[in-house]
């Protein structure tokens, strides 16, 4: 599967409990644009609309600005593509105390393109202090610097 594009701070200002794999509706040139690198997800958000889930806030560039529709919003809302069963269970967590849908990567899968989304909880600072931590305990380990 390759990946065109992802969502680099979800996994640092969120704790992501569950995924979920979503269809996208797309134009024509808005696929092209995806598969030429030219999407992103980064502060996008999922939010469910009179019982149909969309993706607000990604931002997809035309793929040939001169043969782009005059009226194309690169910012639009696009609708995802999830079973009732699905949605029904996304409506239930996203109403649930400080649970929220985030949007982690596109991708492409049979030759269609899919969005990752995270059903996820927001970190405190102190939680985003210790995944800093962490990461550069790591970082020290694979440099061979690391005394404990």
């Amino acid at each position: 599967m390759s990946e065109y594009a992802t969502n680099p701070k979800a996994g640092f200002d969120y704790e992501i409990l569950e995924t979920i794999e979503a269809g996208l509706v797309l134009e024509g040139h808005e696929v092209k644009a995806i598969k030429t690198g030219k999407a992103s997800i980064k502060g996008a958000y999922v939010k469910i609309v009179d019982g149909a889930p969309y993706l607000i806030g990604a931002n997809i560039s035309p793929y040939q600005p001169a043969n782009t529709p005059k009226d194309y919003d690169p910012q639009r809302s696009r609708k995802l593509l999830l079973s009732k069963k699905e949605i029904s269970a996304l409506v239930g967590t996203s109403q649930a105390h400080g649970l929220t849908l985030v949007p982690l990567k596109i991708y492409a899968k049979k030759g269609r393109l899919k969005l990752l989304v995270g059903i996820a909880r927001g970190k405190k600072k102190y939680d985003k202090r210790e995944s800093i931590k962490r990461k550069d305990i790591q970082r020290t380990k694979e440099r061979g610097t690391f005394e404990e």
